[in-house]
């Protein structure tokens, strides 16, 4: 693709405190959407709190601006019930990009906090997080709240490999 300027690794870590939709639990799993591609984790039987500890790996264009999770329960004989969604602002990520390569003689091993980020009414973020460069790599761990739904939040890491 002539367009791609690099790949994100996409880790979804693990859920916490997700709705309840079967009886007393939930089977969920998460969709992820990184422009017109998306990939999905597998399903954690009978869990509010699972552990999918599941990457992925996708193209990046310029005009990309967010990655979207939405979390479901899968469901046997009926269709899977929404569990919330959330998304994650690529910006920070990029302009942490550029910051690194305009550093990269001062840069060794080790880790640098590059950009924080504050949650804020445009974000999904539930505390204050900090795009790292870490051995190399741009990194991005985030905690984000789910929306349209009474409780869950969603722990992800996105890691940036720009394209030379």
């Amino acid at each position: 693709m002539a367009n791609t300027v690099g790949l994100l690794k996409v880790i979804v870590s693990h859920g916490k405190k997700l709705a309840i939709r079967d009886f007393t639990s939930s089977d969920p799993y998460v969709i992820v959407r990184v422009g017109d591609a998306t990939a999905k984790t597998k399903v954690i039987k009978s869990c509010l709190n699972p552990v999918w500890n599941e990457e992925f790996t996708f193209d990046i264009i310029e005009s990309l601006r967010a990655i979207q999770f939405e979390v479901f329960d899968k469901d046997t004989f009926k269709h899977d019930d929404k569990m919330g969604h959330t998304f994650m602002d690529l910006q920070p990520i990029f302009a942490a990009s550029k910051l690194k390569r305009a550093l990269q003689s001062k840069l060794t091993t080790g880790e640098m906090k590059l950009r924080k980020v504050a949650p804020n009414s445009e974000n999904c973020l539930l505390e204050e997080s900090f795009v790292m460069y870490l051995d190399g790599e741009v990194v991005f761990d985030a905690r984000l709240r789910l929306c349209d739904v009474e409780t869950g939040e969603l722990f992800v890491k996105v890691k940036w490999f720009e394209r030379v």
